[in-house]
């Protein structure tokens, strides 16, 4: 067996310089046997050096995500505490909420029946082609949070050159218009990707809530 190992790497000079992972499972040379086998050993080094830093990042960026979920969630506290005074809740949302939750954009829209604008849950909100809910939340979602943002001009009007990432949330209405909060930032921390969906989806439940009074 060994010597078929050693048969496959004399033919294959170049097998772990291309499968540097290998190098965690194999005991490093020592030093006195010569160069070729020093720098055998600095490659071994190098990729356990790599995998480490791999492992730092991944832990670096999931602890980021949590601090700025945890963020998100004190905003939101903050947002559904002014929605809870409010009396005129859309405006609320579209006005309040912005500086609150530290996005740029807010706003509420729903699909009018068969296309009638006075169909709408409330004046202030937009209106949407029939189907759009579905279709840019996704089945089986309350929430969904883009990087890459299509639909800007419908969904943000006038924010939609600032925004770089948008959230999607459900508006769980009583009447079951399809309806959706749209939450838009230029700043992608605004809204983590990670940790952020359940909180999120609260706000919608909120305003659903909210527009019962």
């Amino acid at each position: 067996m060994a010597e078929e190992v050693a048969a496959f790497l004399v033919a294959n000079p170049d097998f772990l310089a291309r499968r540097p992972e290998l190098y965690r499972a194999l005991t490093p040379p020592r030093r006195i046997h010569g160069e070729n086998l020093a720098d055998h050993m600095a490659a071994m080094v190098a990729a356990e050096r790599a995998r480490l830093r791999s492992i730092e990042d991944e832990m670096q960026s999931a602890l980021a995500d949590g601090r700025a979920g945890a963020g998100l969630a004190l905003r939101v506290r903050l947002a559904v505490l002014a929605l809870m005074r409010s009396r005129d809740v859309v405006e609320t949302v579209t006005q309040e909420w912005p500086p609150l939750l530290r996005v740029d954009s807010c706003t509420l829209l729903a699909e009018p029946r068969a296309g009638k604008l006075h169909t709408l849950p409330r004046q202030g909100f937009r209106p949407l082609p029939e189907g759009a809910v579905a279709r840019l939340v996704g089945p089986g979602r309350e929430v969904r949070i883009r990087t890459e943002v299509t639909e800007a001009e419908t969904l943000h009007a006038e924010a939609a050159p600032l925004i770089a990432r948008d959230a999607l949330v459900k508006v769980p209405l009583w009447s079951g218009t399809p309806s959706l909060l749209v939450l838009g930032a230029r700043d992608g921390a605004a809204l983590p990707a990670r940790q952020s969906a359940q909180t999120l989806a609260f706000l919608g439940r909120a305003i659903a809530a909210a527009l019962t009074r």
